[in-house]
């Protein structure tokens, strides 16, 4: 017996290799001293990129690592720590999400005694969501993940629009719930002795805004309160590193895109054909456009449509 699950054990570590040898790896970006962006390739799981397409962010502190979003999978999570064991010895004793989707949380597993912070709505839905993102991601990258689990943050921040002040790991961050965007728990973090800014999936370059779970609304509103903040590096959840004025490019073609599909709608068409009056150009050569433009459609206009009732 103990021979069979020894067996079982080095054949799901020589899987995990496997999968750690197909990613690729992060560009990682040195901020400052105590700050490096990890990012990943442009696209959504697959089985090219073995579930590794997201953005995280290692901060290194006084005794240990704060790691904002750990990515899609146990998999995945091991393969960042990895990266993270190049920069510094120091072990990774806080894990930050900035929203529930799998890509960014379902990482938290392979870091076992991390403590996990998220909004509380984060939380929440990590408990009802999580499995079926583990499943999605199965069915994407084309394998059974069978040590990847949901693991939900607790230590958690309520309210909307609100911001909190701590210091972990001798760093002060603050933690800002704004309304609801591109997720109804969606969590920033700010590093003010830094100007660093981490906005998850918020914030996105050179690909679409993802709005299937959205409230776009919020989301253009959100994006004004963005340009606040004394930022000199933006990290966003996909893409290259921002600046202000990038955010202030992207809020103001979410602005656009919300005020055609409102303009459509207003006009008696249906979604579809509000989709033909719109001027996506610039959208059109970022990554993931065919994909998303459809569902951002859809799900803007529904929201236009219930704020008419």
């Amino acid at each position: 017996m103990r021979w069979m699950i020894l067996i079982s054990m080095l054949f799901v570590n020589s899987l995990a290799c496997a999968a750690d040898n197909k990613m690729p790896p992060p560009k990682v970006v040195k901020i400052n001293a105590r700050v490096y962006a990890l990012l990943g390739p442009l696209g959504t799981p697959s089985e090219h990129n073995q579930g590794y397409m997201v953005n995280s962010t290692v901060i290194i502190g006084e005794q240990g690592v704060i790691l904002v979003d750990s990515g899609a999978s146990d998999e995945v999570g091991s393969h960042l720590r990895k990266a993270i064991a190049k920069l510094t010895p120091k072990p990774v004793t806080h894990i930050i999400n900035t929203h529930h989707h799998g890509d960014h949380v379902l990482g938290n597993i392979s870091f076992p005694g991390a403590e996990v912070v998220s909004s509380e709505t984060c939380r929440d839905m990590v408990n009802k969501t999580g499995d079926e993102w583990v499943a999605l991601i199965e069915s994407l990258i084309g394998h059974k993940l069978p040590n990847t689990h949901p693991v939900p943050a607790t230590v958690t921040f309520a309210g909307e629009n609100t911001k909190v002040e701590r210091t972990i790991q001798g760093v002060k961050l603050v933690f800002w719930v704004p309304p609801g965007s591109h997720t109804v728990g969606d969590m920033m973090v700010y590093l003010p002795d830094d100007k660093v800014l981490v906005g998850g999936d918020v914030l996105v370059n050179r690909t679409i805004p993802v709005m299937r779970d959205a409230l776009v609304k919020n989301w253009v509103g959100t994006l004004e309160m963005v340009q606040d903040f004394d930022a000199a590096t933006i990290v966003p959840g996909h893409g290259p590193l921002m600046t202000k004025a990038d955010v202030a490019r992207l809020q103001r073609q979410m602005a656009g895109f919300y005020a055609g599909v409102e303009a459509g709608y207003k006009k008696g068409l249906s979604d579809s054909e509000t989709r033909k009056t719109l001027d996506v150009a610039e959208w059109q050569k970022l990554e993931g456009f065919e994909t998303n433009i459809g569902s951002n459609v859809n799900r803007a206009y529904l929201e236009v449509e219930q704020a008419s009732f």
